[in-house]
């Protein structure tokens, strides 16, 4: 499902507005597909949404896409200090609104190392970059990202 909640800053309502206005239904979804099959449910959110994520898991969201790591309150390790044992992330792996598109071969390699060290202990992630790949970044970075992601991705 796709539920954009976060604004660079903060989510864009209260957790106490999410809790009222769309906890509800995002529960009964997730709880109608948890009692009648065998599916995980992937939520989509962009943006700094740490303060609703409480919310997300105890409706019943297993995988979390794309951990917007640019974001406010969005650090990888934090948010797999608190959450990693209740939702998998998928993505979260390279920041594309910064590091991928300015940095060297080099830096987006240690970025990418950094990234799977935070999120990898204990399973849980899904290695995938923030957002799309824009047609600025230069294809050396793409081959960085992806090999040390691959390098990366053994447990």
């Amino acid at each position: 499902m796709n539920s954009d909640l976060g604004m660079q800053t903060a989510p864009m309502c209260s957790p106490a507005s999410y809790e009222e206005c769309c906890y509800p239904y995002l529960k009964r979804f997730c709880d109608h597909v948890h009692a009648n099959s065998d599916l995980k449910v992937f939520m989509h959110s962009c943006g700094s949404i740490a303060k609703l994520l409480p919310l997300i898991i105890d409706a019943g969201v297993d995988i979390m896409n794309p951990v917007q790591i640019s974001a406010a309150d969005m650090d990888a390790a934090s948010l797999k200090a608190a959450y990693g044992d209740r939702l998998t992330f998928w993505g979260g792996g390279c920041d594309t609104q910064y590091v991928l598109w300015s940095g060297t071969p080099g830096e987006v390699a240690a970025h990418v190392r950094r990234q799977a060290a935070a999120l990898k202990p204990g399973g849980g992630f899904v290695f995938a970059q923030v957002h799309n790949v824009m047609g600025n970044v230069p294809p050396e970075n793409i081959v960085a990202m992806l090999d040390t992601a691959y390098e990366e991705s053994w447990y």
